[in-house]
Formats: structure tokens, sequence, C-alpha cells
């Protein structure tokens, strides 16, 4: 609109005179002498404003002297003013050293930091059953608010069995040693060579680590923050959690028990896993998947022999059962298809 007015202006300005020009197109004359006639400054170059209680240069190279010695240098300006002020010395201000730094640009982290090692990645494999087991505990809702159910579950990475669980109304080492425990003992007492957990209270705690080192098992902990480090445990909690008969809050720790039951049963015998090309996680963990597979091969054999229109003249096979598996996969794996043993991380 502004520009329109612009275009249009001078010639309605020469034809009917500005006041009528302003009135029409609702112009400001105000505006439109101001424009047209613009006051020259009033003043030059602004001066430089120096307070007459500012420190002199001297004074605040002085200061900064002070703040970046070696006595001081760890320490923040409000330390360093009380302890001069207690040695009768007064420099300046905290909030004068504050700037003086800050136009340094030191205003960032003056104390000495402990410098902490980079958590090690934990980087494990397996090529059969037994070999790495992953566990972890969740929380099961009780009947009221703030009441919680403890689920202890332990996997096999690569059958994805579920090899034992429990239930307990608390989280600590030494439920959690005798849980391992029992998990060895329900898995005809063969124990595999690494365990995986996060670093929770109970998997970090002594009577656990002790455990595994009279048991001669490697101990793998997720790194701290990184959920994506136990990944077979997480995917199999939401697979619990969001199956549709869960139900929202269990009455009672029996209650639990028996839908727990009832689900690991079916997810062991009964639940197609793709990432053990759609067999159950017993018949990857007892061997029998082998027979399956060859059982399914022929069945779609004969279908494309019976059809062979049907699949493009292209012979079916089923999904290959995994060789490996990871848990962040090895390095040397990638670059050179090596296959390196289980990296203890402790």
């Amino acid at each position: 609109m502004n520009r329109v007015i612009d275009e249009y202006f001078p010639a309605l300005e020469k034809s009917i005179g500005t006041v009528r020009a302003c009135a029409i197109l609702g112009r400001s004359r105000a505006t439109l002498h101001r424009h047209r006639n613009p006051r020259p400054p009033r003043h030059g170059p602004r001066r430089p404003f120096h307070h007459p209680a500012e420190l002199s240069e001297q004074e605040r190279e002085h200061v900064l002297a002070v703040l970046d010695s070696p006595r001081f240098a760890d320490k923040s300006p409000g330390q360093v003013w009380a302890i001069l002020l207690d040695e009768g010395v007064y420099l300046c201000s905290q909030a004068t050293m504050y700037r003086l730094l800050r136009e340094r640009g030191q205003t960032g982290e003056r104390r000495a930091q402990a410098v902490r090692p980079a958590t090690v990645k934990p980087e494990l494999e397996a090529d059969a059953p037994n070999q790495v087991w992953s566990w972890d505990i969740t929380k099961l809702k009780g009947p009221a608010r703030g009441v919680y159910y403890l689920l202890y579950v332990i996997i096999d990475i690569f059958s994805r069995k579920t090899v034992h669980w429990e239930i307990w109304p608390t989280e600590n080492g030494t439920l959690a040693k005798e849980f391992i425990q029992n998990a060895i003992a329900a898995n005809d007492g063969t124990a595999p060579r690494s365990i995986h957990a996060d670093r929770g209270t109970s998997m970090t705690s002594n009577t656990v680590t002790g455990l595994l080192a009279l048991l001669g098992i490697d101990q793998s902990h997720s790194r701290p923050h990184v959920s994506n480090d136990n990944p077979y445990s997480e995917a199999q909690f939401k697979t619990l959690k969001y199956c549709p008969a869960v139900p929202q809050r269990f009455g009672s720790i029996e209650d639990a028990n028996v839908f727990c039951r009832q689900f690991f049963t079916y997810y062991n015998n009964e639940h197609r896993h793709s990432g053990i090309a759609m067999h159950t996680p017993a018949s990857v963990h007892d061997g029998t998947a082998t027979a399956i597979q060859a059982r399914r091969a022929a069945t779609l054999h004969a279908a494309f022999h019976a059809h062979p229109q049907r699949f493009r003249s292209r012979r079916p096979y089923p999904p290959p059962l995994p060789t490996k598996v990871w848990i962040n996969q090895p390095h040397a794996t990638q670059q050179t298809g090596y296959s390196p043993q289980i990296t203890q991380v402790a």
C-alpha cells in the first residue's frame, strides 16, 4: 500500500496540492515535511565515557594478573575477593573481577577438573546359544499408585529365548545373584561365557560381580546413558508391555506371576521372532530350527514346482537363520570379516 501511495502521490500533489493530496491518500503532512526537510544532527560523534571511579589500565592489568596467578588460577572471583579481603587487601568488587574476566573470555570453569576416561563401548558377539546372555529388570504396575513389582528377565541374545525370569517386590544384589544362579540351573546347569546388563545397582553389585568371577563368566555393562547398548532385553520388554493381554495394573504379585508365566511360555514356544527368521526362540535354542528350516524349504520348493509362474520362475527360499549376532558389532568384524572373541568390559 505504501508503495502505491508513493507512486501516485507526486502526480496527485502536483495537480491538487499537498494538503488535499495528503487528505485523500491518508498521508501525514508532518511526516512528509520531516522526510523532505531532515534536521542536521545536533551532536557530533559520541565521546567515550569514563566513570571517575573506574580502574586505571594499570590497575586492571594488576587485578587480572592476581586472578591468573598460580595461587588463584583455579578459584572463582568470589573466593579470590574473600581471601584477599581476609588478608586486608581490596582490589575491586566481585562484579568488576567478573567483568574483567569476561572481557578476556575467561569466565568459564576456572577450577581444575578431573579427567574421566571414556567408557568402553561393549562389543559382544555370539554365533550359538549359551554364549552371551543379556538381563535387565523392569517395573510392573501394582494395584495402587506407586506400587511396583520388579520383573527380572535373562535372555539368550542368539536364540532370543527367555532363559529365566522372576518377580520380586524389590531389587538388590542378593536377589540378582540368586536370580543368575537360578537361570543357570534352569538352563540344565549350562552357563554362558558372558553376561551383559546395564549399570543398575543390582547389576554392578559386589555380590553379582563376585558370583560371575567365581563362575568364570565375563561381565559386560552398558555405557552410562546409552539405552541401545542393551537392545535385546529392551526389545523384549517392549513386546511384553505392548502385549494386548497385559493389564494396566496387576492386583497382586501372584497375578503378575501368572501372567508372566503364560507370556514367556508363549514367547519361547509359539512366538515367531523376526530376528531369527520367524522361528521360535526355543527351537533356535535347542537346535531344532535347522530341521524346521529344511521342511520350510521343501514346502516352498514343492509350491514352486506346482506353480512356477506364481514365483516369476524364481525358486523361493525361507529367510536364513542368523549365523552371528552382536551387541555393537565389533569393528574388526565390520572391516575384515574376522570374528573376534567377546570383549570383556568390566
